[in-house]
């Protein structure tokens, strides 16, 4: 799902292959895009934070890995 704008006036949907003239669409389909819209920035969010958090994990047993070198 893409929200490309045609113009300012009147921005364009494109979802599925189709375009789709926002300003034409019902109330309740420009609510179903904006839950969509909120879900996609939710899932990249979530996706970015996994990625630090993997990265801090990976760094963390680095560390480990370091410190327990004398032991062994």
């Amino acid at each position: 799902m893409s929200e490309k704008p045609n113009d300012s006036a009147n921005p364009v949907l494109t979802f599925e292959g189709k375009k789709y003239f926002i300003n034409e669409l019902s109330d309740e389909i420009k609510e179903s895009i904006k839950g969509l819209q909120i879900a996609e920035t939710q899932l990249k969010m979530h996706e970015d934070t996994l990625k630090l958090l993997s990265i801090s994990r990976n760094t963390l047993a680095n560390q480990l890995r370091e410190k327990l070198k004398k032991y062994g």
